[in-house]
């Protein structure tokens, strides 16, 4: 029997932004902390969340000290704001990492502790500080989504952490705070969703809530992404690349992830690379890896996503896919390690470091073809030139 996970209020759609009064309303809720970056405010991306929630004298108070990548530390100054300012909820805007943070701080100011201790296999299911998430770029899919990565300083860990009471109470979906997101977070995000919507199809997971809703994902995500990285205006596509994203974030909460977020992980925490864009790097070469343990889906994906047709064969159809994967990453200017300025040395003295935290975070069990150590440490090794 299979447990479906979702927030209680999905809102979508241009202009969704303004039903935030009404959904703190629902929430029976007077006193959120906005948990967001400084690019946020800076930019004024915020100033319309702030404009909706003072005509009704709503009181609030903004942390924008999140960072890229979030840690164990800078999450802990707002868990003391929450706990000496009596708030009553949370609103997480921005990227994955505002979220994520979010969710991080939730927990803490809550239950106290460290973040430690909420690491996988552990998994929270109690209740905690609500949070509203509302995310701006399309990608993490974390504003549906029970899981929060958060990196320990002391190990360079990116530590998975999973439950329901990481899951938010509501989300708003507004494609139009998409509309001025850079090219290559634009891309970044667009692969991260992808990857969600292909690991959760084929993850061991899998269920036929998640295969519907990963298959949906990828039918709007592929055929739009590049229109979204050529063109940030078109809001056709930005809105199918956001619906995407969300069902996406469905998909994998409710069947996991698989291979390449257990081989990304490490890579973000020790050489601070994004979440999308070490995903992207990854997502062809694992790929190629993992077919043979499910020739089918992989196959089903390939015809998603436009790039088979439905009578090739399964072989024929997943060769198109990996071929795709490659091309797509070539047309996003998707950097390899060495690109990007990883030092190759120090990478391959890292290998077992890297590959042991992998297999730590759960991720590579749930993949068609489960890797050995070795394995996983021959697959890092084929993204260098």
């Amino acid at each position: 029997m299979d447990k479906i996970l979702l927030p209680n209020s999905l809102t979508f759609g241009g202009g969704a932004l303004k039903e935030i009064t009404n959904i703190l309303n629902t929430l029976e809720k007077s006193k959120p902390l906005i948990i967001t970056d400084n690019t946020m405010v800076e930019l004024d991306i915020i100033k319309p969340l702030e404009s909706y929630l003072s005509k009704l004298e709503i009181r609030y108070e903004i942390f924008k000290d999140t960072i890229p990548e979030p840690t164990s530390n800078s999450i802990l100054s707002a868990v003391d704001i929450i706990k000496s300012g009596q708030f009553d909820s949370i609103i997480a805007f921005g990227g994955g990492s505002p979220i994520d943070s979010a969710k991080a701080i939730s927990a803490l100011a809550t239950y106290g502790g460290n973040m430690s201790d909420y690491k996988f296999p552990y998994v929270f299911n109690k209740k905690a500080i609500p949070i509203i998430a509302i995310p701006t770029t399309a990608g993490t899919g974390s504003e549906v989504t029970k899981f929060t990565i958060i990196t320990d300083e002391k190990t360079d860990e990116k530590m998975l952490c999973v439950g329901t009471g990481f899951l938010p109470a509501a989300a708003i979906i507004d494609y139009e705070l998409t509309l001025t997101v850079p090219p290559r977070t634009t891309a970044d995000t667009g692969i991260d969703a992808l990857t969600h919507a292909i690991e959760a199809y084929v993850s061991k997971k899998a269920n036929f809530f998640s295969d519907s809703q990963a298959i949906s994902a990828m039918k709007l995500i592929f055929p739009n992404l590049r229109l979204v990285f050529e063109n940030g205006n078109d809001r056709k596509a930005r809105e199918k690349v956001m619906i995407g994203s969300t069902l996406a974030g469905m998909a994998f909460s409710n069947a996991s992830v698989a291979l390449v977020h257990g081989m990304s992980r490490p890579i973000g925490a020790n050489y601070h690379v994004p979440h999308g864009l070490s995903n992207a790097m990854l997502l062809p070469t694992v790929t190629q890896f993992s077919i043979s343990g499910s020739p089918l889906k992989y196959a089903e994906c390939a015809r998603a996503m436009g790039i088979a047709f439905e009578n090739d064969s399964q072989e024929i159809a997943n060769q198109k896919l990996i071929n795709e994967l490659y091309s797509l990453n070539k047309d996003l200017n998707v950097p390899t390690p060495l690109e990007y300025g990883i030092d190759k040395e120090d990478f391959i003295g890292k290998l077992d470091i890297l590959s042991k935290q992998a297999i730590d975070s759960g991720s590579p069990a749930n993949n068609p073809v489960i890797p050995s150590h070795n394995q996983i440490k021959e697959l890092y090794l084929k993204l260098w030139p």
